[in-house]
């Protein structure tokens, strides 16, 4: 059966553009190309469309304000069309927050060429939205608290990966851990120019420090680094220490930043003292590296398949083996602490 779309965007190039490469693909059908918000609640009272994308910057209602209408009235999986701007990453980490399941950058260059050149990837990225997951966004007094942690120190590490749904998902795991939680890296498949809005949000929003890294970093409890959009994040020991390294190194599972890559570094770094979470995400990237972390005595979690957006990522890890303990989203922080309470009492600070 064929994904229906509606096109939201002000612009008649970009709907021009979008609206052809829906109709170009076979298992799509584009049922309207709105110019505003307005028209556009017309087209989803009508034709009910598995998937929108939608611009932020309109005339008369902007995207984010309709945005926050549909998904509390009628939630839709919505990909936003977002300019690689600082303020066009604010405007689509809020969006994110709001219930969109992902967005994809307007092109630097020319708007025809670079549309063309993303045409494979806002294809991809409208087959996922569709059998994604939405859900209303929370309100205020439902967000997580964080719990508490009572021994800490350097010899433990926590790393995290995530893709599609994931910058949610990792900001509700993070507003569940303590300011001592062991030192945190974070590997979200995300474009250059938005991961350092991204790693500001969260530093505003969760009780530990979190950054994006600049490689060279010691990993320390309270501290957590986020991988900058188009590098590899690793983890490697200096020492006694643990500390960030950035490489450019091809992408892996067509990502870069890779959770494979910095998985994989923290099994050889870490070894038994790694904890690694798989959140939210389309395809595989990062079962394998789970797979090194559990082989070497690392403690291992997935998010389950009804708390997530996109249940790709944690399915692969569990399919091949590398997940001890597969919970929902909202009691992955308890499992965690847990285990860094066990684990804590004999570290060195």
């Amino acid at each position: 059966m064929s994904i229906s779309v509606l096109v939201v965007d002000d612009s008649a190039l970009i709907r021009t553009l979008l609206s052809e490469i829906v109709t170009g693909a076979p298992d799509m059908r584009l049922v309207g190309a709105a110019p505003d918000a307005y028209v556009a609640r017309d087209l989803i009272n009508q034709h009910s469309p598995d998937v929108v994308t939608l611009d932020i910057e309109m005339p008369r209602m902007d995207g984010l304000t309709f945005l926050d209408k549909m998904m509390r009235a009628r939630p839709t999986p919505t990909i936003m069309i977002s300019t690689l701007t600082e303020e066009g990453a604010e405007a689509t980490l809020r969006a994110l927050e709001l219930g969109a399941v992902d967005f994809v950058p307007k092109p630097k260059l020319g708007i025809r060429e670079g549309m063309a050149e993303y045409s494979a990837l806002i294809l991809e990225k409208i087959r996922v939205a569709a059998k994604a997951r939405v859900r209303k966004p929370p309100a205020a007094g439902q967000r997580p608290t964080a719990g508490s942690l009572q021994i800490s120190g350097t010899e433990q590490l926590l790393a995290i990966g995530a893709s599609t749904g994931g910058t949610e998902a990792i900001k509700e795991l993070l507003m569940q851990l303590p300011i001592n939680t062991p030192g945190t890296v974070i590997t979200q498949h995300m474009p250059a120019g938005f991961t350092s809005s991204y790693a500001q949000r969260l530093d505003r929003l969760c009780a530990m420090r979190v950054q994006e890294a600049r490689g060279g970093e010691r990993i320390l409890p309270g501290h957590a680094y986020l991988a900058p959009g188009n590098w590899h994040l690793l983890v490697e020991r200096h020492g006694s220490d643990y500390v960030t390294r950035l490489s450019d190194a091809e992408p892996v599972q067509r990502h870069r930043p890779s959770v494979d890559v910095m998985f994989q570094s923290v099994a050889r770094a870490v070894g038994a003292n790694a904890s690694a979470v798989i959140l939210t995400g389309m395809g595989k990237d990062g079962a394998e590296g789970m797979l090194s972390i559990r082989t070497v005595g690392g403690h291992t979690l997935a998010q389950d398949e009804q708390s997530c957006v996109v249940f790709g990522m944690p399915k692969e890890a569990i399919g091949r083996g590398g997940v001890q303990t597969v919970a929902p989203l909202s009691e992955l922080g308890g499992h965690l602490l847990d285990h860094f309470q066990r684990r804590g009492r004999d570290n060195r600070v």
